[in-house]
């Protein structure tokens, strides 16, 4: 069992309250203390199936691969949050959206399910919970690298119960950057744009996934970027990434976690890489962006 740890002892029980309103629904630490039970029970899914030898795999109509472990983990999530929390909507990669309102569970059963099929231990469940489409609460759980990630609006960000913080890191030339698929970047039109990014940084490595965001909150990276992504990818990474002191947008720099691309930084270099990567893409040459 991965530790858990409370938030910030200085933080008063007033701001570790979820937004109230039309957002009321407990505290910060009640929809934690679910999300890890959710995690646990996601876990227990996904390493009993990891590596088996008869892991059922398929492939989906945009050609990526699911696995009869992404399905029965989603399964178990979606009920567990429709038992205990009725009146939220879920979101889910394999089997959509169900229910309304402004409290909205949003879930990846297993990200990273390409390295999961083929038995690489990089891939994690992610789930977010969000208020009026703003995540208030992260949860990344990669039980075969022994980590989990989690936040909640105002407590701080967590790897194994330890307060986790960006780095300092203020220029790009000194910056580690991880890059996701040159491919789909260069897909989506931001392939000069990363590559203005590649040669000006001090180190590149493409970790890939929910991980290279996880590593920016960590302070062990400066810099992640992902292109070709979805809600159910970059919700979970926002609260981390930005209770860590780090800064997400997508790719022009507009805030939120649904736009196609997601880029997290330390914050210190965030508008660099963004001018970077408009200054030089063919995306911004042919889309209007703020």
């Amino acid at each position: 069992m991965i530790e858990r740890a409370a938030g910030d002892p200085d933080v008063t029980a007033e701001a570790r309250r979820v937004p109230t309103g039309p957002c009321a629904s407990g505290t910060a630490d009640d929809e934690l203390a679910f999300a890890h039970d959710v995690a646990d029970a996601a876990d227990k899914i996904t390493l009993a199936r990891f590596g088996t030898k008869d892991l059922i795999v398929d492939q989906k109509p945009d050609l990526t691969p699911v696995s009869d472990a992404d399905r029965a983990t989603e399964r178990q999530i979606v009920d567990m949050i429709a038992t205990a929390r009725p009146t939220h909507a879920i979101v889910g990669e394999e089997y959509g959206a169900t229910g309304a309102g402004p409290w909205a569970w949003i879930v990846d059963p297993i990200d990273g399910t390409k390295n999961y099929v083929r038995g690489i231990p990089v891939w994690a469940t992610l789930i977010a919970l969000t208020c009026n489409g703003v995540p208030v609460l992260g949860m990344v759980s990669a039980p075969a690298l022994d980590r989990r990630w989690w936040s909640a609006r105002k407590q701080g960000a967590f790897l194994n119960g330890d307060q986790i913080r960006v780095s300092s890191v203020s220029r790009v030339t000194d910056a580690q950057v991880s890059l996701g698929a040159e491919r789909e970047l260069a897909e989506a039109g931001w392939g000069e744009g990363a590559r203005a990014i590649t040669e000006r940084a001090w180190r590149v490595r493409g970790f890939g996934d929910f991980w290279s965001h996880m590593l920016v909150a960590e302070g062990a990276a400066d810099v992640a970027l992902d292109a070709g992504v979805h809600a159910w990818d970059m919700a979970a990474v926002v609260p981390i990434v930005e209770e860590a002191g780090g800064r997400f947008s997508d790719f022009a720099g507009r805030p939120g976690y649904d736009h196609g691309s997601g880029l997290s930084t330390n914050g210190l270099v965030h508008d660099q890489v963004v001018a970077l990567l408009r200054g030089t893409s063919r995306r911004d040459r042919r889309e209007d962006v703020p």
